[in-house]
């Protein structure tokens, strides 16, 4: 498939996902539930942030929690008197959700790129550092991301816990089913990519 057809195609596919939505609210569920197991490390979030997106994590985690999350916070802080660099406490949340495949997990820092880049060097980690909700949807539908990295810098509170939401409550090929085979098999074969 070219890149044209692809984005026209998953273009038409997101809108059509959208209308649908609101007529799948509306009509009773029937899908099926998933296992229990899949059901508590979905709702298991991994969260971490430098010093300097403290603010909209804890804002975040707030959230989560209201929702219902069990959240692991490996903060940003070694102690009281030391800050956690990104590159300290990407790596500890990366970690457990190595240590958990089926979790997610949300890391913050200024932009969201630093949290991003070290994310992308753990096996099994497949982070997207986002700047719109939008994104936060199509990094999941597209590409099977389960972590999500946010700047302070960028998001305002509001904005960053729709983010969350999103990404959290959208499933790899939602709404873009017309290309799951495509997408199926790009996944496994970027997946397999290892320098």
């Amino acid at each position: 498939m070219d890149r044209r057809t692809f984005i026209q195609t998953a273009a038409a596919a997101a809108v059509v996902a959208g209308i649908g939505a609101e007529v799948a609210e509306a009509a009773p569920n029937k899908k099926a539930e998933p296992k229990k197991e899949e059901k508590d490390s979905m709702k298991k979030i991994i969260v971490a942030a430098d010093p300097f997106a403290i603010t909209l994590k804890d804002a975040v985690v707030a959230d989560l929690k209201e929702k219902g999350y069990e959240v692991v916070d490996v903060g940003a802080k070694v102690d009281k008197d030391q800050d956690k660099p990104y590159f300290e406490s990407a790596v500890e949340a990366c970690k457990l959700i190595q240590a958990e495949p089926g979790t997610r997990g949300v890391l913050f820092c200024g932009t969201g790129m630093g949290m991003n880049i070290i994310a992308n060097r753990f096996k099994g980690v497949t982070a997207s550092v986002v700047e719109s909700v939008f994104a936060a949807k199509m990094c999941r539908a597209i590409n099977n991301s389960n972590v999500l990295c946010l700047g302070a810098m960028i998001w305002g509170e509001w904005m960053a816990k729709e983010a969350v939401q999103t990404f959290l409550n959208t499933k790899f090929t939602e709404g873009l089913e017309p290309l799951a085979d495509f997408l199926n098999d790009a996944y496994k074969k970027v997946s397999a990519i290892r320098d």
